[in-house]
């Protein structure tokens, strides 16, 4: 409560080692269903927390016995968009990209994009799954399409190589969530728009719906500061407001012009 900032509204001892990733969804209008916070953390876990329960996680996924820990860097919240479905994606730092299906507690989908994991974002938390974005540490990111997943293929995607070095965040502009901006180890932001295919599912050989992928292109790009840009975020009230910190120890507040003709 910024009313009142020295008691928290809520606190929780989550994890043994640092908290890396935190994302929230319910509540407030953002997401049907209940209230939730998920953290990701260096141990190799990721807790799912729901502030009106004290001191114990209401999911926990965790490796099976005999895997390996991963550092997990990033986690998002999706497919909100009644009281019953939701999932969470998880990115590592081996390039695994896990997709946890909350409702039935399962294990819903994994993929590897060979570098770590640094952002996830779907393009909207509160709607069937449409897109979701990952970025990585060598400065690639990946569009996955969400809506078809196939059997043994799993979702469609398209990658890009946009920054020379590592891409930190991505995030969707909530007014038009098929353009997103993401942020580089070299000071840069880059505002992408996604286009959709003539047809975003096909049929193959077997039968079985499989995704197509769609294309982006970059609408603009501007370098802010000579250190790596570490986090941004849109304003989800005044259509082109953003804010984005550096390693710079600065805080900017950006507006992008002109997102209505694109």
């Amino acid at each position: 409560n910024l009313e009142a900032p020295e008691i928290p509204v809520y606190s929780v001892k989550a994890h043994k080692e640092i908290v890396n990733s935190i994302d929230g969804v319910g509540g407030l209008g953002i997401g049907e269903g209940a209230p939730e916070i998920v953290t990701g953390s260096r141990d190799g876990t990721v807790k799912v927390w729901d502030p009106r329960q004290k001191d114990s996680p209401v999911a926990n996924m965790e490796p099976v016995e005999g895997e390996s820990k991963r550092d997990c860097w990033t986690v998002a919240f999706g497919n909100a968009y009644n009281q019953e479905e939701r999932v969470v994606c998880a990115g590592y730092d081996n390039g695994d990209i896990k997709l946890f299906d909350l409702k039935t507690m399962s294990l819903r989908w994994e993929t590897n994009i060979k570098n770590g994991v640094c952002s996830l974002e779907f393009d909207r938390k509160d709607i069937n799954m449409n897109k979701l974005v990952a970025t990585s540490l060598e400065g690639k990111f990946h569009v996955f399409d969400m809506r078809t997943q196939h059997p043994t293929k799993g979702f469609a995607s398209v990658s890009e190589k946009a920054h020379k070095s590592t891409m930190w965040q991505v995030r969707h502009l909530p007014q038009n969530r098929d353009i997103f901006m993401t942020s580089g180890g070299a000071g840069s932001l880059h505002l992408w728009k996604y286009e959709y295919p003539a047809q975003r599912s096909k049929k193959d050989l077997e039968g079985a719906e499989m995704g197509v992928a769609g294309s982006v292109s970059l609408l603009q790009n501007v370098t802010l500061s000579t250190q790596p840009i570490s986090s941004m975020d849109w304003s989800p009230d005044k259509k082109g407001l953003c804010v984005c910190t550096a390693f710079d120890q600065t805080v900017r507040v950006l507006i992008v012009t002109k997102l209505n003709k694109v």
